[in-house]
């Protein structure tokens, strides 16, 4: 997905005002994690112009054209152009996104109508004629129906929803304050921290977390306690430098074979915020992977659980874990689960979202980012990966200001502590 979206921006920022109206369509309008094809749609009455524009770009290469759609190669990728009139824009937009199954349901319903709907517009069928529908928004109109989302569309009871009036708010980019997830020079990131808090600034954050990688992760060149306050100096003297932007110190930590995290709570409890992960599988089945996760979630200093099912998109499936069991711990504690915008990730997907959610779990999108470029790009991935899963604003830790994100943390560490503090208390009275 990652590399598709960026090849398919790539490509229309390339044609630029020469081609002025096309956008993706498919399983990458979708924001799907896997990419059959790069698919664009171009509106445009100038089919055989539009072709010869893209053919002349640099670095492309006209590969093969048809009446109404071409493929060129780009950036070692071939990517499929289709067009459609202005008037039928819609119908077309609507078609070509999917998924079959949303498409087959909305095709059910014009026929109800006594419509056709094809990629070519919508035909009333008594008296032949082509209704106009140059917006997706037209379409759905004439279906009865609210706009529908594409991330939404996956024949998952979305068209229901609508039809109900229950169809979620989804979470934009704009309802984004903060990323809590990135990396730096420290470890294994590209840029240094002040790199990164100065493109954070440019896309308008809040506040960011600077978490480099723990120290069992040597390959990532993970910190050690004593280079963690060594970092932890570093984003001091960096903060007076940056008075509109917040920089929270923390770090991503690895959840060990048996359940405890990498650093002693006495290291945790000094930083603003603790991610937790497992990077290590160390041959532990589903049930065993839950109880590490389980073991992290009711430490009080923990705050988010990063990448959950620590899958590799195109790689790795994901761990099978106990989600009701999870989700039932992150609730209780009050920890927030990720998803992450990282294109080898984009975890938890859709449906693990989704799920999370409507147990009342708090989730976080975040970059994962390890160069300051792509912070923006990640976080669309994310927040993509997110819509797909139903997900809300209110539903999202970094929607919030500053103050109630940090409320929440010293909540559950407060809680955590003294909870902590009772059972040792039982346990010395039994002892």
């Amino acid at each position: 997905m990652g590399r598709a979206w960026a090849c398919a921006q790539s490509f229309i920022s390339l044609a630029g005002d020469r081609v002025p109206d096309m956008s993706p369509v498919g399983s990458l309008r979708r924001f799907d994690a896997t990419v059959g094809d790069i698919s664009l749609l171009a509106v445009t009455s100038q089919t055989a112009s539009v072709f010869e524009t893209l053919g002349t770009l640099p670095g492309v290469k006209l590969v093969h054209q048809a009446p109404s759609s071409c493929t060129v190669q780009f950036e070692r990728n071939q990517i499929t152009v289709r067009t459609a009139l202005p008037d039928h824009a819609g119908a077309a937009l609507l078609h070509y996104t999917g998924s079959r199954a949303h498409t087959v349901a909305l095709i059910h319903r014009a026929e109800a109508r006594d419509l056709e709907l094809g990629p070519t517009g919508v035909r009333a069928r008594a008296s032949g004629e082509i209704l106009p529908t140059p917006t997706e928004q037209d379409v759905y109109r004439l279906l009865d129906l609210p706009f529908i989302a594409p991330e939404l569309r996956e024949g998952h009871g979305e068209v229901a929803a609508a039809e109900a009036g229950t169809l979620p708010r989804l979470v934009e980019r704009r309802d984004i304050r903060g990323d809590l997830h990135m990396h730096s020079t420290w470890s294994d990131g590209r840029d240094e921290i002040e790199e990164m808090v100065k493109q954070a600034v440019t896309l308008g954050y809040e506040y960011i977390a600077i978490t480099d990688h723990s120290q069992h992760s040597v390959a990532a060149g993970g910190l050690t306690p004593d280079r963690l306050r060594r970092q932890r100096q570093e984003i001091d003297e960096l903060r007076p430098r940056f008075p509109g932007i917040v920089i929270l110190h923390g770090a991503e930590v690895d959840i060990m074979p048996d359940g405890e995290l990498d650093f002693p709570d006495s290291v945790l409890a000094e930083l603003d915020i603790v991610l937790a992960s497992l990077h290590e599988r160390a041959w532990h089945n589903g049930t065993q992977l839950t109880e590490r996760y389980l073991s992290a979630i009711q430490n009080p200093f923990v705050n988010i659980i990063t990448h959950p099912t620590n899958r590799l998109v195109g790689y790795r499936s994901g761990y099978d874990l106990d989600f009701t069991r999870l989700f039932a711990a992150a609730v209780e504690t009050g920890t927030v689960m990720e998803i992450d915008g990282a294109p080898a990730h984009l975890d938890m997907d859709g449906t693990v979202a989704r799920r999370a959610i409507e147990s009342g779990v708090t989730v976080s999108i975040d970059s994962d980012c390890h160069r300051a470029t792509w912070l923006e790009g990640h976080m669309a991935l994310g927040i993509g990966t997110a819509r797909r899963g139903w997900v809300e604003p209110g539903h999202v830790l970094n929607t919030r200001s500053l103050k109630e994100v940090q409320e929440l943390f010293w909540t559950k560490r407060r809680k955590g502590l003294q909870e902590r503090a009772r059972r040792n208390v039982r346990e010395a009275g039994r002892g």
